[in-house]
């Protein structure tokens, strides 16, 4: 099952200095998801001023509860306050980029 996962950072003078903190233990987690094959691809959100100001990740979990168990409650940027808020949709990615 596929989801994307929107995660908004914080907009308050510490956000970017909080994203920088969590960022080598999320990028961490990010390799080790890819390498599962959890996450299929991600990236920054940047803001009007080419700062990080979120991400995007496209992922694929056995379901929405396994997503939260083996990634989201861990996640680095989750545990930091980095992201705001965290929107989780269900997604059906096209078949070229979807794990086999």
């Amino acid at each position: 099952m596929q989801f994307i996962v929107i995660g908004r950072d914080g907009t308050d003078e510490n956000a970017l200095e909080r994203r920088m903190a969590a960022r080598e233990a999320h990028l961490e987690t990010a390799k080790k998801m890819h390498e599962s094959g959890n996450w299929l691809y991600a990236a920054a959100i940047l803001d009007d001023n080419g700062k990080m100001a979120g991400s995007m990740i496209v992922c694929d979990f056995e379901s929405r509860e396994a997503l939260e168990k083996q990634w989201l409650d861990n996640e680095a940027y989750v545990k930091g306050n980095v992201w705001e808020t965290v929107e989780v949709k269900q997604a059906a990615v096209a078949p070229f980029w979807a794990p086999k």
